[in-house]
């Protein structure tokens, strides 16, 4: 063989490799359109906090908090905690400089962008630390004026230690708070509570092996059904993350259950899951 044709055949194996590669780099910047149903759990912990959310469509991520030294540092316990990493820097700001450019966080999204806020440390410490970095970018955020809810590009819940009693005597605030499935039916307004959010453990006994118990499954539409005539949207945390098959069992059932957002840590696998579920979907009509 000529050295000519040597010549040629690495000349066209190196602009293959440079072909994949350049279309390997595309696929890793590309941004998918916004998926409703997605929620990034402990979001702080991937490689890019909301970086990597936005990227794969997501439209809710959630954020742990903590009351240091008068700064909400994000981080899932003390241990974790590194100075500058806040609540603003790594969600607030970059959230405001992309609605900014978009008028929204999503292109396309006709609902308001979920931000959960876990308050780790008391909530009677951490709220006015949140409310007035909140107050910061007001013009951003879903209010709640005398009962009445304004929707804004972002809406804010607080989980963990949410003082509840301190939100409602607001007359104006910039967020609501999360509660669970024994408070369906109590007193409290959904634009106090507007999310339940629970250990999927807490209520069910299934973890993805097998098929879901048919009482379970019936508990499952019931409780769901029940949070949505009453206004509310419906979290579990706590699927289990493998093995892939027991994961898509368990994001399968809740999904067709009609839960609002599904828990994940494999940012692209839910990504996955929920397009291929679209795609089966049957043409309405």
């Amino acid at each position: 063989m000529s050295t000519a044709v040597l010549l040629f055949g690495a000349a066209g194996l190196v602009a293959a490799l440079a072909v994949a590669v350049g279309l390997w780099a595309r696929a890793a910047r590309r941004e998918w359109s916004p998926l409703i149903g997605t929620h990034a759990h402990n979001d702080y912990r991937q490689r890019r906090p909301l970086r990597d959310a936005l990227r794969y469509g997501y439209v809710s991520v959630e954020a742990d908090v903590w009351a240091v030294d008068g700064e909400l540092l994000v981080g899932h316990d003390a241990h974790d905690l590194v100075p500058g990493r806040t609540l603003g820097s790594l969600y607030l700001e970059p959230l405001a400089e992309r609605v900014a450019t978009l008028g929204k966080v999503h292109a396309g999204l006709d609902v308001p962008f979920q931000l959960v806020v876990e308050l780790k440390t008391d909530g009677a410490e951490s709220y006015p630390l949140l409310d007035a970095e909140l107050r910061k970018h007001a013009e951003l955020l879903t209010r709640y004026e005398d009962g009445r809810i304004v929707p804004g590009a972002i809406s804010v819940v607080i989980s963990g230690s949410s003082p509840r009693e301190l939100l409602a005597s607001q007359p104006l605030r910039y967020a609501a708070c999360d509660a669970s499935f024994g408070e369906l039916g109590d007193q409290h307004p959904a634009h106090l509570l507007p999310l339940i959010s629970e250990k999927l453990g807490w209520r069910f006994s299934w973890r993805g092996r097998g098929p879901m118990p048919a009482e379970e499954r019936e508990k499952l539409h019931r409780l769901v059904a029940q949070a949505h005539a009453e206004g509310r949207r419906v979290r579990f945390w706590g699927v289990p993350s493998s093995p892939r098959r027991v994961r898509r069992a368990v994001w399968r059932e809740l999904h067709d259950a009609g839960v609002d957002y599904l828990d994940a840590d494999r940012l692209g696998s839910l990504n996955s899951f929920l397009r291929r579920q679209a795609r089966r979907r049957p043409p309405s009509g």
